[in-house]
């Protein structure tokens, strides 16, 4: 009797719900079907009738760019080039110059010489300008520049560049260059190593490995891993990376999806190398994606102690989907959750406000637990077990590196002390003062989200005719947020002389001398060898 029920009520429940799937998921074809209709329409009558030229190709970038920046700023279209430097950012390897640059309107700014690979080999240096690359002027170039600078191994490029206010000419010789996700790794003192992972690239677990290992084969008893300014990468290497120091089989990272087939839960597929050496991981508000899932997940097994300051908050899951034409879609497809179940983004891109992403407030965050026992919380980030005020890059600081500021006098300063090669750098209070006044002649906005919603205002007072109502307020208003500003210089002194000194360091002694200068002189790095020194301090924050 109860199977012959089963079979009467369950089965046309079981059958309905596919019904109302199939159903569903026809009804949404059907939508899609139909607005692509009307848009591939739309298309063809306005390039057909519009009254002026138009191009095909702007106008279709610009309604995918439109329709992507409606969802979250990892929904990105790639065409051709862009594709090349994705796979460029995974692999870690490609064939170029071998320095890091930035695009400006009409030249390329070298920002970073990478030692012993091409351009460090034709003597350029950060701050040159590069202006002519080959018959190409950059100043009538409007695609992206970066892309003249790349090509077959050995290829010639004549370039032309400005340095200092003088008009340069070199030519530069292509050669393969090799992203390193780990950068830099030695032992601080006698029992304690230190790692930098940069980027999850295809290398970093074995990168990782093999660092770890030497350390280890060097005398390392225990180990400070840096992830701070590490925007992410691939999502396996962050598990493999973790399974450096958890058992096989344990699970580091769920995706959940309104589309099941997007549903993953990730395990360590392999034995561990040291289930017991001591770890303390760094972590910033710079740190994303990847680089949460491994403090995260090592926080919730109990596995490190993370200190720093909060992460960034990026838990969104990106799948790249090939396009005609060599193009590509990378889509948002999940969300990452930690082993204990928290959700690691921080912004809310379903649910905006005036078009802004909506951040949890901190009244709202869960509490989970760890493995043993510990409480700790989401609302986007990993929040470090041990928090350093220091760690977290002031707002005047940050619109010092983004404006350029501090990169620009650590230009000035270089070319005005070029002889100090290995030598560390003095930089006084009155190199400090020195440097707000070049601020001052440069008259450099800082760019504050208060400056520029002032300045936003202003620009919409000016459309609707009422600026001069107004002037003498908004002039008073700006004055004093430029006075905050200038106090700001002097409260965060220290931290922006830390920044101008590590830019420093770089154009004389390369990346290995930064981070050499680094490891014995940052607060942080202190912090985390003095917590690996307290044996009964480093057990108790874990509750061992």
């Amino acid at each position: 009797m109860i199977r012959l029920l089963k079979k009467r009520y369950i089965v046309p429940v079981v059958a309905s719900a596919f019904l109302y799937v199939g159903v569903s998921f026809k009804d949404n074809f059907f939508e899609i079907a139909k607005q692509l209709e009307i848009f591939t329409t739309l298309f063809k009558e306005l390039n057909t009738n519009y009254v002026d030229a138009t191009n095909p190709g702007e106008l279709m970038d610009s309604a995918i760019k439109g329709m992507l920046a409606s969802l979250d700023p990892y929904t990105v279209y790639f065409n051709e080039q862009d594709v090349l430097k994705f796979k460029i950012n995974n692999t870690g390897e490609y064939t170029g110059i071998g320095a890091l640059i930035t695009q400006k309107p009409g030249k390329l700014i070298i920002r970073e010489i990478y030692k012993n690979f091409p351009a460090d080999k034709a003597g350029f240096k950060a701050g040159d300008e590069i202006i002519q690359i080959g018959d190409v002027a950059l100043a009538d170039f409007k695609d992206d520049a970066s892309q003249l600078l790349k090509g077959a191994k050995n290829t010639k490029i004549d370039i032309k560049y400005q340095r200092q206010g003088k008009v340069n000419t070199t030519q530069i010789s292509l050669d393969e260059v090799e992203i390193k996700s780990v950068p830099y790794f030695a032992k601080i003192d006698d029992e304690t190593g230190y790692i930098v992972l940069s980027r999850f690239n295809k290398k970093a677990s074995n990168e990782t490995k093999e660092a770890l290992l030497e350390l280890k084969k060097q005398g390392a008893q225990r180990i400070v891993l840096d992830l701070r300014n590490n925007p992410g990468g691939l999502l396996g290497e962050a598990v493999s990376i973790c399974n450096l120091f958890v058992p096989k089989n344990e699970v580091i990272v769920t995706t959940k999806s309104i589309n099941e087939k997007h549903n993953n839960t990730y395990k360590t597929p392999f034995d561990p190398v040291d289930l017991e050496i001591p770890l303390v991981i760094i972590v910033n508000d710079k740190s994303a994606s990847a680089s949460e899932i491994v403090s995260g997940a090592l926080q919730d097994l109990d596995r490190a102690v993370i200190i720093g300051s909060r992460s960034f908050g990026k838990g969104l899951v990106q799948k790249p989907v090939d396009l005609t034409y060599n193009t590509q879609l990378k889509v948002t497809i999940s969300r990452y959750f930690t082993p204990s179940g928290r959700c690691i983004q921080a912004l809310d891109y379903a649910h905006k406000e005036n078009g802004v992403a909506v951040r949890t407030k901190e009244a709202n965050y869960n509490s989970f637990k760890t493995r043993k026992g510990r409480t700790v919380y989401d609302g986007g980030g990993i929040l470090p077990d041990v928090e350093i005020k220091e760690a977290k890059t002031s707002v005047i600081a940050n619109a010092l590196l983004k404006n350029d500021g501090i990169f620009n006098y650590a230009t000035l300063y270089y070319y005005k002390n070029p002889n100090l090669g290995n030598q560390i750098p003095n930089f006084t209070n009155a190199d400090f003062q020195d440097f707000k006044q070049y601020l001052k002649n440069q008259k450099l906005s800082f760019d504050t989200e208060t400056e520029v919603a002032l300045k936003n205002t202003l620009a919409i007072a000016k459309k609707e005719a009422i600026d001069g109502v107004i002037s003498n307020e908004y002039n008073q208003l700006l004055a004093a947020v430029q006075k905050s500003e200038a106090t700001q210089l002097d409260n965060n002194q220290e931290e922006i002389k830390d920044l101008i000194l590590e830019e420093l360091i770089k154009r004389y002694q390369y990346q290995e001398g930064f981070y050499e200068y680094y490891m014995k002189s940052n607060s942080e790095i202190k912090r985390a060898v003095s917590i690996l020194n307290d044996t009964a301090v480093y057990k108790n924050i874990l509750k061992l």
